[in-house]
């Protein structure tokens, strides 16, 4: 899974996100960072207010939240999320000895980079092609 930091970073390099049925989430700096919640149609789903796209909190008992702006919680994207951002950009995935490569192409070159993780590995594909 990729980190808080990292999710950080994809949302401020401007990767939008419509929350659906699956999509993982924080809500940081509310004491809550080590949490990891799902979207679901029966616990947790997105409901559109005119006032903006909401995350509701349905059923919970644990803590004291019914609702809480998308805008406030971080989006942290699947493997195959990542992948379907980098698009056309991505060449290949592969195992190496110390976790995973994502190969891509972009600006006329091939950019290699790995981490132990293969979401992250993926997500710093993403920021390098965003970054260039």
């Amino acid at each position: 899974m990729i980190t808080l930091d990292l999710a950080r970073r994809l949302r401020a390099a401007g990767i939008p996100w419509t929350p659906a049925s699956g999509d993982r989430f924080m809500v940081p700096d509310r004491d809550m960072d080590d949490e990891v919640f799902m979207v679901s149609e029966m616990t947790v789903e997105a409901h559109d207010r005119p006032s903006g796209r909401v995350i509701r909190f349905n059923g919970t008992t644990e803590w004291a939240l019914d609702s809480i702006e998308a805008r406030d919680v971080v989006w942290l994207p699947r493997e195959d999320q990542l992948r379907t951002l980098l698009g056309g950009r991505f060449v290949r995935l592969e195992v190496v000895p110390d976790g995973w490569a994502v190969t891509t192409e972009h600006g006329g070159r091939r950019h290699r980079h790995q981490d132990p993780d293969v979401e992250r590995a993926y997500a710093l594909s993403i920021l390098a092609a965003l970054t260039g």
